[in-house]
């Protein structure tokens, strides 16, 4: 599938049970940071599990214009041979960055302390998204950028010929700004500070840490303070990415909602600023179970247990939890719709410039098959139908975002009637494997243009 091209219409038919092992893949968090911090290192990086979805894909075709050496090897094998901090060179052509955020924003930070210029672009989706979050932060370095109106792709960042370090206050919680700021902290002289109200997910700071980096974090009146010493020779790793707690939240939430299923997701990285969801559905009364608990590659990691669950009541989903928890809302959202009661979700205001207004979309889609849904700027809840309450029988829209796409067709599993997307070419940016996984489990998914 691809994001880029022609509409692929999908529907998903109610599922007897699902059953087995669903092997998610790698960490999409990790695998963009492996990568860049990789081609800021000085000799071969190895990394194991990467996940091969277009936005990591689009990331490594970055470090290569960038003029890091990026070598595929098969199987989720790969190598970078970096260039070292402040050693990128000038892109000689646009850098398309496909459908990612996460992407686009941290190159951005990557290379903004360097003196050389580049243009940064994407699809449909990722030129409407806002970037002043990020470039704003940079400018204080002394990067140059000019975009469309309103801060938007595509957009030419001309790096600082002599950055300076610099202190700034994360305005909202995003994992994306913070990790832009210390990436480009990374060719500035002196220490970059950054502080944040609200702790976002760490995986920048542990792979910095892991890599050389001189940076140290504190808990203090102002929140959490990270301070970074710059201009490192950072040490090439080898790194195992663990499998990303983002795609497990679809086979997980279709295994919970759909009768008399039994699934197993092993590898599942557990880092707690990432890991929100599945203590959420524990609250709501969810039969999920963590097996085997480990660290793998300074992450911690767990077998996932999931099984039917009809007894789910509505929760009020803690705020604070929004943070670690933030690309699960859509799927959050489709279990709430077969538990008891009312489920509340405030704090989300971020999700209002994801992929899509991911608020708006979920409500759309869900009110269009049977589901009761009220919503303000950060905030909604879904009231629920009961286990074999939801009617299903509607199309939604996924408005170019795969995460609201693969929510739909998990919804379909457990709903009385088919539910359906105008378009799922998005999932292949995240989770390439989702339909032949499903599948594999006892899912009765369908592409309805072929």
């Amino acid at each position: 599938m691809s994001g880029h091209g022609t509409p692929i219409p999908m529907t998903s038919r109610r599922a007897t049970a699902l059953k087995g092992e669903a092997h998610v893949p790698g960490d999409k968090s990790i695998s963009h940071r492996a990568l860049i911090l990789g081609a800021m290192a000085v000799g071969e990086t190895r990394i194991s599990g990467l996940l091969e979805g277009e936005d990591v894909l689009d990331t490594a075709k970055a470090m290569q214009a960038f003029g890091a050496e990026v070598i595929n090897h098969g199987g989720g094998e790969w190598s970078v041979f970096g260039v070292g901090v402040g050693g990128f060179a000038e892109p000689e052509n646009v850098i398309d960055c496909g459908n990612s955020g996460t992407g686009v924003r941290l190159i951005m930070g990557a290379m903004a302390t360097s003196p050389i210029t580049a243009t940064f672009t994407g699809d449909a989706s990722l030129n409407k998204r806002p970037m002043a979050r990020v470039t704003d932060p940079l400018a204080l370095f002394g990067a140059q950028s000019v975009g469309r109106e309103g801060g938007r792709l595509p957009m030419t960042i001309v790096g600082a010929a002599d950055p300076v370090p610099v202190r700034y206050e994360v305005p909202v919680p995003s994992a994306q700004v913070k990790s832009a700021v210390l990436l480009a902290g990374l060719n500035a002289p002196g220490q970059t500070v950054v502080i944040e109200r609200e702790a976002t997910r760490d995986h920048s700071e542990r792979m910095l840490a892991g890599f050389g980096a001189t940076i140290a974090t504190e808990t203090t009146d102002e929140g959490r303070v990270i301070t970074l010493t710059g201009q490192p020779e950072l040490k090439p790793q080898v790194i195992a990415v663990p499998r990303d707690p983002s795609s497990a939240a679809f086979p997980v939430c279709a295994a919970l909602i759909t009768p008399g299923s039994d699934v197993l997701v092993p590898g599942i990285g557990l880092n707690p600023t990432r890991a929100g969801l599945f203590y959420t559905l524990q609250d709501m009364g969810a039969d999920l179970s963590f097996e085997n608990p480990r660290e793998e590659g300074g992450e911690p990691v767990a077998d996932l247990r999931a099984r039917y669950s009809p007894d789910m009541k509505g929760i009020e989903v803690p705020p604070e939890r929004a943070a670690s928890m933030i690309d699960e809302y859509p799927v959050l959202s489709v279990v709430a719709a077969f538990a008891t009661g009312t489920t509340m979700m405030a704090g989300v205001k971020e999700l209002r410039v994801k992929e899509s207004d991911r608020i708006d979309a979920m409500a759309r889609g869900l009110r269009a098959n049977g589901v009761s849904v009220d919503e303000g700027e950060d905030w909604w809840s879904v009231e629920g139908c009961g286990p074999d309450g939801v009617k299903g029988g509607a199309t939604a829209e996924s408005f170019l975002d795969h995460r609201i796409a693969m929510s739909f067709m998990v919804m379909g599993m457990g709903a009385q009637n088919p539910v359906s997307v105008d378009d799922g070419s998005p999932i292949a940016t995240s989770f390439p494997i989702f339909e032949r996984l499903m599948g594999d489990l006892g899912a009765n998914l369908s592409r309805d243009n072929q």
